[in-house]
């Protein structure tokens, strides 16, 4: 079975209630769980969460919550891994096994189906344990400045203050929408970030993370924005 897993925990604190809160007409949530679905990608789509408002939120938007997420997978410092494996081994024990997973956040709604194809593709194509989303940093990560205690400024490589940006090698970050992976590499808690992983690249435009009400802002607009271009 492939299953989608959209984890959306209900203790979010910098913005409450983020995982349901309406963005651009619809719950935020609402946006990872019809992409999962248009992919046709999987054989179930299913919320992990431990809040009963999520849930039936979820559910309306068409995402099953066969099961309740306990709380000791739903405090500030628990990882995606051990989340994604709770839900696989909860689903394994309800009958059907898991053979590959997909990780989906709840507040990406720049993911788009083609993408979760994209990362099926690779998956099944290769001998990889992930795939998942990525993109390019803006900026040479070479060319990073720090404050000091105190508040003085410094470079974090200062060998490559007079190095061309164009001939520092370009660096990329998790673009944190979604990860494709083997059943077996998740329970395993293998990690995602190594080379056993490769990369579903997209664009910079289509990457936001959503953690403070700036950011939730900033998202409207790119998101309107794009939308305008398509319609």
């Amino acid at each position: 079975m492939k299953l989608a897993i959209i984890p959306a925990r209900g203790g979010s604190k910098r913005i409450p209630r983020k995982n349901i809160k309406p963005f651009c007409g619809k719950p935020m949530i609402a946006w990872s769980i019809e992409a999962a679905l248009e992919s046709g990608c999987f054989d179930r789509v299913v919320v992990s969460t431990d809040d009963a408002e999520i849930a039936e939120v979820a559910r309306q938007q068409g995402a099953e919550v066969p099961f309740m997420r306990p709380a000791e997978f739903s405090d500030d410092h628990t990882g995606t891994i051990p989340v994604i494996r709770h839900a696989i081994e909860t689903m394994n024990s309800q009958g059907r096994l898991v053979e590959q997973a997909c990780c989906l956040y709840a507040t990406a709604p720049f993911i788009r189906a083609e993408d979760l194809r994209q990362g099926l593709d690779i998956l099944q194509g290769s001998d990889v344990d992930y795939a998942f989303s990525m993109t390019s940093y803006a900026f040479p990560i070479q060319r990073a400045l720090r404050l000091t205690r105190e508040g003085r400024v410094e470079m974090f490589n200062p060998e490559h203050f007079t190095t061309r940006s164009q001939d520092l090698e370009e660096a990329y970050h998790d673009a944190g929408q979604f990860y494709w992976g083997r059943a077996d590499a998740w329970l395993q808690g293998k990690m995602i970030f190594s080379p056993t992983s490769l990369p579903v690249m997209l664009p910079r435009h289509r990457v936001q993370d959503i953690d403070t009400p700036e950011d939730w802002v900033r998202a409207e607009w790119l998101f309107k924005a794009m939308q305008a271009q398509l319609g």
